[in-house]
């Protein structure tokens, strides 16, 4: 004798009719939202963008005690290498910021970091700007200007009232070849900012070891008022310096790249739930 129902879920004669599946509402769907955008927004911090607070005034006037900057971690990950011009995060290449206070986060702080809305306090990071590159003479006489391979470079970024150069003995002076696989970075405020400068007697001789770099800081995130990119500089495209091949800046923060993505997926879901056949 054969079975009328060939496959499960079909209905045989005189079944009652099959009740479409009701989707689940939006309130027990929301921890599942979250929690796919708190993935997301790991991963992203990872791989893609990640935000970071500016701790100091060695950047002033293009970045601010307080900013939150959004930095692109995803072009190194494609072999990109820092350019002249662009404005970096890298790790402490040999104890920079010794004597330097260590935050202590609060519980709810520390969940911020984990998932990428605030910097950890745990990393010690630093932000300048890249000036050298392998290979390149870098050079300070008097008050500047700061030369590059014997280019003059016209620094409109640098602190109003600072000179490109600053007259001391403790590093302000100076004549450097950058080896391969390591830049040399200066601060914007020019007598505000402990850079390679004054951290010539470091392992590195004051120079940033390429894979230190955690990426480059594209956009002005926080405070509102201050939303800005972060181009490279006219000066460091002028002929005989080099020219410049960063990658286009990413304006998107990480919160906002994971609720997007999680929103199709929860999307998808609900549909998948809800398509009963009656």
């Amino acid at each position: 004798m054969s079975d009328d129902r060939t496959k499960a879920g079909d209905q045989g004669p005189g079944d009652p009719p099959a009740q479409p599946k009701q989707p689940r509402s939006f309130w027990k769907e929301l921890p599942i939202l979250i929690g796919i955008a708190l993935v997301l927004a790991l991963l992203i911090k990872t791989f893609l963008v990640q935000a970071f607070s500016i701790p100091s005034d060695s950047m002033q006037n293009t970045l601010q005690q307080g900013d939150r900057v959004l930095v692109d971690k995803l072009t190194p990950w494609f072999g990109s290498e820092p350019e002249r011009g662009e404005v970096v995060v890298f790790h402490d290449p040999d104890n920079w910021l010794a004597g330097e206070p260590t935050p202590d986060p609060n519980p709810l702080q520390k969940v911020l970091s984990w998932i990428g809305l605030m910097p950890s306090a745990e990393e010690k990071d630093l932000i300048k700007r890249v000036v050298g590159l392998g290979g390149d003479t870098v050079e300070c006489k008097g008050t500047g200007p700061l030369t590059v391979n014997g280019m003059a470079l016209n620094e409109p970024y640098v602190y109003p009232g600072n000179t490109p150069c600053s007259q001391d003995d403790q590093g302000g002076q100076f004549k450097v070849k950058v080896p391969e696989g390591h830049i040399w970075v200066m601060g914007d405020h020019r007598q505000n900012s402990r850079d390679s400068r004054y951290n010539q007697a470091d392992k590195n001789h004051g120079m940033v070891p390429v894979d230190k770099v955690v990426g480059r800081a594209v956009v002005i995130a926080w405070p509102i008022n201050r939303w800005n990119n972060l181009p490279v500089p006219d000066t460091f495209d002028q002929p005989g310096l080099g020219t410049s091949s960063s990658a286009a800046a990413v304006s998107v923060a990480p919160q906002g790249l994971a609720l997007v993505g999680a929103v199709p997926l929860v999307l998808r879901l609900r549909r998948r739930n809800g398509a009963g056949e009656g």
